[in-house]
């Protein structure tokens, strides 16, 4: 028999933390894995919108990364390192810049500051881009409420989102969309 997936433990609003520890659900921890974890479904969504083997391949290994991200939230930062969670690792920051720097070199430079749009695709990848700000944000919040974010988690979000701004250039230019300048009403 298949194990049913409801437990009916987090009824009353509270949930566990990997080791045990028991939080609310409206923990900050708990707000910074969940919204790791919308990242990684929207950038799913994304991966499903784009025909680039290459775009694809780097984002199922993004989506990789950001369980292991996920696994380190989850846990309770005084038992984490008694388990064996995967960990991230500088060389995956060094992944997503060199990613860019490939991207960079088909596309235009850029003169203008850019509205997200253009095309469904390009602007999938916008909203990716602002739920992965709104993760670092979460997790610069643990931080500075001391419960503890490797520093490495902030670096590869904050990358992320430079990597999925990139990205979304690169698929407008490879689609022909348009890109859409912002032109500031003075």
């Amino acid at each position: 028999m298949a194990m049913k997936i409801y437990t009916k433990v987090g009824d009353k609003g509270t949930t566990s933390l990997i080791g045990g520890t028991k939080v609310s659900k409206s923990h900050l921890r708990i707000e910074a894995y969940g919204t790791i974890d919308e990242l990684n479904s929207y950038i799913g969504l994304c991966n499903d919108l784009i025909a680039d083997d290459r775009v694809q391949k780097t984002l199922l290994e993004i989506q990789d990364r950001l369980f292991t991200i996920g696994s380190s939230l989850a846990c309770d930062p005084i038992k984490e390192p008694k388990l064996r969670i995967p960990d991230l690792k500088e060389s995956d920051v060094v992944f997503l810049e060199s990613e860019m720097d490939n991207m960079n070199m088909d596309i235009p430079p850029m003169n203008n500051f850019i509205l997200p749009g253009g095309h469904p695709t390009v602007s999938h990848i916008h909203v990716a881009r602002c739920i992965c700000r709104r993760a670092e944000r979460c997790c610069v919040r643990l931080e500075m409420e001391s419960l503890e974010v490797e520093p490495v988690i902030l670096k590869y979000l904050n990358r992320l989102s430079d990597y999925l701004f990139v990205l979304s250039r690169f698929m407008a230019h490879r689609l022909n969309a348009r890109e859409i300048p912002w032109k500031p009403r003075v």
